[in-house]
């Protein structure tokens, strides 16, 4: 299986960005941490990109999920087959 294009944009501090970062952490996926907080051309690409102002952002080989939760990612990862579930 190839490995994802992951973008995130995440806080640095964040509940929701570090359930986000857990889930990826999970399934030893790579990703790219985009810092909103202090890059405003990287909230300014999210916002433009998600059509949206909440975060956490993420994108998977091109397909945007907005606002969304760390469980949120990993059922979507299982369902489009991106990873297998594991336990834990």
């Amino acid at each position: 299986m190839d490995s994802p294009q992951i973008i995130a944009w995440l806080k640095p501090v964040c509940g929701w960005s570090s359930g986000v970062r857990a889930v990826f952490d999970k399934y030893g996926l790579e990703y790219q941490d985009r810092d909103i907080i202090n890059n405003p051309d990287i909230y300014a690409e999210m916002v433009q990109k998600s059509g949206q102002p909440l975060s956490p952002c993420v994108e998977v080989d091109g397909q945007m999920l907005a606002d969304v939760s760390g469980e949120e990612v990993e059922a979507w990862l299982v369902d489009n087959k991106v990873v297998e579930t594991v336990a834990g």
